[in-house]
């Protein structure tokens, strides 16, 4: 097993590395080794895979977008790009079994799909640029739409999160053009950011950046009617320097989320009641400055946090009966590191 990570590249960092995750006997426990970089890249922030081919943010100087590489012989090799003047999107949602790709331009507003194929060529089939509908009254939010979130809901329907305009829009496919269907309003200045739905996709748990919260909000997909059911903190309620929730991830069986705190450098683990209320089980430190993404393997044994500040990442272990995180291994070097895979 491996772990792949990527993040900025204003300092040290010069694309996406890869980590060996490996048990150095048959009594200890697992262990990430020394990075190596695997594709040099601009601002790989985000990234997602299919089998051999890869998808990822880049940071091209004046332009940005996305770009496909294929591992072909140990090496990846960049297949195709699509990159317009500007910034870099925040964000890549990928529906493997369509083949397609959703991603989120925080700076200029901008969702756009795309659809790839075997060899990891891509074609733009839809976009739409939010506008400045319910802008939220705080600094980050004022000057205009900022959607940071674009991905498919459990009934095949899209989903965006905009921390600008405080909201969850919905939307549908029809003749290469998206066509808002629903929106849910957060609270304003809560800045939306990112989202996971419950594994019956009947009610979804949304995060905000600015409030530190998560709202919990019941969902029907048919009608679109939503119902606020409750909303938590992310931080203690005494904790008054400055913190943005980042990444919400929600356990396969449905009965744990947890989010990372900028700032508090911390996951928070919220366990999840049987009327899909929250109850806080545990904030554990990322043992290092500003998380921003986590991540774990597929049987949801093992968890990584990446520090951005401290060039640093965290391995845990999770339990599967409480919820909770058991650091491993501390002070994992990787350069400015904001998004994580495990490469099984």
């Amino acid at each position: 097993m491996k772990l792949l990570i990527g993040g900025y590249t204003k300092k040290k960092a010069t694309g996406i590395y890869e980590l060996p995750l490996a048990n150095s006997n048959e009594n200890s426990q697992p262990e990430v080794g020394s990075a190596k970089e695997i594709i040099k890249i601009g601002g790989p922030t985000y990234f997602v895979q299919d089998n051999d081919l890869l998808f990822t943010i880049n940071n091209a100087g004046n332009q940005g977008g996305i770009s496909s590489f294929q591992l072909l012989k140990g090496k990846y090799l960049e297949k195709d790009s699509y990159l317009t003047t500007g910034s870099s999107p925040a964000y890549i949602g990928i529906n493997r079994e369509s083949k397609l790709l959703y991603s989120a331009n925080y700076h200029t507003g901008l969702l756009a799909m795309f659809s790839y194929d075997s060899n990891g060529t891509l074609k733009l089939l839809a976009s739409l640029t939010h506008t400045a509908d319910s802008l939220g009254p705080r600094p980050e939010q004022v000057d205009g739409p900022h959607p940071h979130f674009f991905d498919q809901t459990p009934q095949k329907n899209l989903v965006s999160c905009d921390l600008g305009n405080d909201c969850v829009d919905f939307y549908s496919l029809e003749n290469n053009q998206l066509k808002h269907l629903a929106k849910y309003q957060n609270e304003a200045g809560f800045g939306t950011r990112h989202l996971v739905f419950s594994p019956d996709g009947q009610y979804f748990y949304v995060v905000g950046e600015l409030a530190s919260k998560i709202n919990v909000v019941k969902l029907d997909e048919k009608n679109w009617s939503f119902e606020n059911i409750a909303t938590y903190s992310t931080i203690p309620t005494d904790y008054s320097e400055h913190n943005g929730a980042a990444a919400i991830r929600m356990s396969n069986d449905g009965k744990f989320i947890y989010v990372s705190n900028r700032g508090h450098d911390s996951i928070t683990v919220f366990s999840v009641k049987a009327d899909h209320t929250l109850e806080l089980r545990q904030r554990i430190s990322t043992f290092g400055e500003f998380p921003r993404d986590f991540n774990w393997d597929n049987d949801q044994k093992l968890l990584v946090v990446t520090n951005q500040n401290t060039d640093n990442a965290t391995l845990y272990t999770r339990n599967a009966e409480n919820g909770c995180l058991t650091p491993i291994q501390k002070n994992i070097y990787i350069p400015e590191g904001t998004c994580v895979l495990f490469d099984e």
